[in-house]
């Protein structure tokens, strides 16, 4: 097996114990990897307070430059990269390289981002400045779905504000993480990035910990509400980027054969194990049954396989545990639907299961209450907008949504009334790294990426001065 290392002060160190990563695509160990203890969690904070000083002083020019090398060397192991991506985490490696793509296109966007010294207002009499500065020590909690995009997105914008950093993946993709870290030990100071992996028991540690200024969290709303909780003690500044139940409303004057294959891949990527993945479908009722059966379709056609083997276009559940939950819910769902596709799972190793697609399904069950994060596609059908309208809004969450319509005024009005952080038109999952995200009610706060999710790595700082004295005074 390769080695693995964690970062601790720009050493790559054993951890004090260690932790089996398993390839969810056989269910057996791929790799082992090192595991901190609470003293190397104070030992990687501690080493990111001391750099914090010399790394926020360095120009801006200077710690983008850094930046740009990272991501140069990221790319030039991207295909090696992309292989053990798809081994840890099990998406096809078509989808891995994609990610690891995007991951450096976010990083050299970010880092050419700019914090300049503003004038709010300037008079015969006086200034107003605003003034962004560097917060600290940035905790980055990272999630096991994109575990190297969604790091990317934390560690540009941070480091580029001038904070430092200490890294916590989740224990089932921890591999690629340890690696990007042999990747910063080669390129930046000491201390200005540090990498743990725990086996979830050191995250309440770190988001307490009195020496982190800021959490940048992505997972689950439970997890989140925990990260708040934990932070609260010492007003930690935080970027929660949490759960979501994202809908698609299509109109009825789309046609079902073209926008079903959109659709599929909007809600069946990664396995269905995406923040912003659509996760119920709202269907006119004049095309509902057309629009189901084109869906269905494309389901039964989808290979299921090892995301290594040329050919699959879905790989696996990520980890047993997910699995599990999955098998819960597909059990609940045919109690409460009709299954149309798919719904088994394989009898092979690993966690595989069929992409599901369900109708005849109310909106009080749990598949279309609950984020499923997996292959399971619920179809309601509406005849009233309005009513559709109310029905979408009526959750929890709020992190992204769609809506499908041959009309885009009409399309972009009925956007104009979704309770979601991000709504798109006619196309899905489209995030340029220079557009910022927001999740709406539980789904999180915070912006990421854009120059708002730049921004929320510094403090604000209001400089008002007097330039001359005014006559009488």
């Amino acid at each position: 097996m390769d080695a693995y290392s964690l970062l601790i002060d720009g050493q790559l160190v054993e951890g004090a114990a260690r932790l089996e990563v398993i390839n969810p695509a056989t269910g057996i160990v791929l790799a082992s990897c090192p595991r901190a203890d609470i003293q190397q969690l104070n030992q990687a904070v501690a080493a990111a307070r001391k750099a914090f000083v010399r790394w926020a002083s360095r120009p801006i020019a200077a710690r983008r430059n850094l930046l740009w090398q990272l991501a140069d060397l990221l790319e030039s192991r991207s295909d090696s990269m992309a292989r053990l991506l798809t081994m840890e985490q099990g998406k096809p490696l078509a989808e891995s390289t994609r990610e690891l793509a995007f991951a450096v296109g976010t990083v050299r966007a970010m880092a050419a981002m700019d914090l300049p010294l503003e004038v709010i207002r300037e008079s015969a009499t006086g200034r107003i400045l605003r003034q962004y500065t560097p917060l600290g020590v940035v905790a980055a909690i990272t999630p096991w779905n994109s575990p190297i995009l969604l790091l990317m997105t934390k560690v540009a914008p941070a480091l580029l504000a001038g904070n430092t950093m200490v890294i916590k993946p989740a224990p089932t993709t921890p591999l690629t993480t340890l690696r990007f870290g042999e990747m910063c030990a080669a390129i930046l100071p000491p201390g200005v990035v540090n990498i743990i992996v725990d086996s979830n028991d050191l995250g309440g540690c770190l988001t307490a910990h009195p020496d982190v200024a800021k959490i940048a969290f992505t997972g689950s709303t439970a997890t989140g509400c925990k990260v708040m909780a934990s932070a609260a003690s010492s007003l930690k500044r935080l970027t929660v980027e949490l759960g979501g139940n994202d809908a698609a409303i299509v109109l009825e004057d789309v046609d079902p054969r073209a926008v079903a294959p959109l659709l599929f891949r909007g809600a069946m990527a990664n396995c269905g194990q995406v923040c912003f993945a659509i996760k119920r479908v709202y269907v006119h009722a004049g095309i509902h049954d057309s629009l189901c059966n084109e869906l269905a379709t494309l389901a039964d056609a989808a290979v299921v396989d090892d995301g290594l083997k040329a050919g699959t276009t879905m790989g696996p559940v990520q980890n047993n545990t997910q699995f599990e939950k999955l098998k819960r819910l597909l059990e609940d769902t045919r109690l409460h639907g009709t299954i149309i596709a798919g719904g088994t799972v394989l009898d092979r190793p690993g966690y595989f299961m069929r992409p599901t697609i369900v109708r005849d399904v109310g909106d009080d069950t749990r598949l279309v209450r609950e984020e499923q994060f997996g292959p399971i596609l619920p179809l309601l059908s509406f005849e009233d907008l309005d009513d559709a309208i109310n029905r979408v809004n009526d959750s929890q969450y709020g992190l992204s949504s769609t809506v499908w319509s041959s009309d885009e005024s009409r399309a972009c009005e009925v956007a104009l009334r979704l309770q979601t952080g991000t709504v798109w038109i006619n196309k899905h999952l489209d995030l340029p790294p220079d557009i910022p995200v927001r999740g709406a009610k539980q789904s999180g706060f915070g912006a990421e990426m854009g120059d708002e999710g730049l921004k929320e790595f510094t403090q604000t700082k209001i400089i008002n001065m007097r330039t001359s004295t005014p006559a009488g005074a």
